[in-house]
């Protein structure tokens, strides 16, 4: 039997988990002196206080989860005779992948009749999001590991994303974003455009002055770079920013139609802490990812 895994870097919440069929790995964050592991030191994420925490001074820090940690998710399926898929965020944001092919290898060595198959992303939050909704799809509708793996090598560059920060110190911090002045983040009401590539970095483009013209530029996207966006879910994700995000589903279903499968979700606490509150962002299906 093939068993599928995600992270709770791709937006994913145990509900949502459990109407695919995934199994969750909790990515951590450490303030104050302790780390917390989402899903498993809480059962809900109080989004609203933790922004509010952000906005109050504290950030956030961010760790890669060992090798062990990922031997204690996947050895019981491998145990049991199962094959495992595994959905992550972009390897070339974290650590992380690294402790998880030590992992794997070591699994392997002791159980080498298991298959093991790993789909990148490219991405995080909604981007990756849209990817792990499409390969629950097909594994709800019974298509087998390979099948997935070959939808996956056309279709992962093929989902886009694009947000607006409203604060860089948290970035500037992480050092996660390329190609921007973190002191532009700083200006009042200016608003950096920032977007994930085919190399699965995230990459400032731009900057607006004002909310609107953000939220018109992420509207431009969708309509020069979307394709059968509305056979395909469009994806708003905000850190406490419920007002923008509620503005710009509006503005698409406006323009595509009230039938529009548009999910608003809230950033994951772990990317949160790079992001910071007030991020607004859209994800949708593209004619190539740039």
């Amino acid at each position: 039997m093939l068993v599928i895994f995600t992270d709770t870097d791709t937006d994913l919440t145990p509900e949502k988990a459990k109407e695919f069929g995934y199994h969750l790995i909790s990515m951590p964050y450490s303030y104050d002196g302790k780390t917390i592991y989402p899903y498993e030191d809480f059962e809900v994420f109080e989004s609203k206080k933790f922004y509010d925490m952000l906005r109050a001074g504290t950030i956030p820090t961010t760790s890669a989860i060992s090798k062990e940690k990922y031997i204690d998710y996947f050895e019981p399926f491998f145990k049991n005779g199962d094959d495992i898929m595994y959905v992550h965020l972009s390897e070339a944001m974290t650590m992380t992948i690294e402790n998880m092919r030590a992992a794997v290898k070591e699994l392997q060595e002791k159980y080498p009749e298991r298959k093991f198959y790993a789909v990148d992303t490219k991405g995080i939050t909604i981007e990756s999001l849209s990817i792990v909704y499409e390969i629950g799809d097909l594994y709800k509708a019974g298509k087998t590991a390979e099948e997935i793996i070959e939808w996956a090598k056309e279709e992962v560059d093929r989902f886009s994303v694009y947000f607006f920060a409203d604060d860089l110190k948290f970035f500037k911090r992480s050092g996660r974003v390329s190609g921007f002045s973190a002191a532009m983040g700083t200006l009042i009401g200016v608003r950096p455009i920032i977007y994930i590539n085919r190399e699965g970095k995230m990459i400032s483009i731009g900057k607006e002055r004002g909310k609107k013209n953000a939220l018109n530029r992420l509207m431009k996207y969708l309509e020069e770079k979307g394709d059968d966006v509305k056979s395909h879910r469009i994806l708003i994700a905000h850190s406490d920013a419920e007002e923008d995000a509620n503005e710009l589903a509006a503005r698409v279903r406006e323009k595509y139609g009230d039938d529009c499968r548009i999910e608003i979700v809230v950033a994951n606490p772990t990317a949160g802490s790079h992001c910071g509150p007030n991020c607004l962002g859209i994800s949708f299906h593209s004619v190539k990812r740039d």
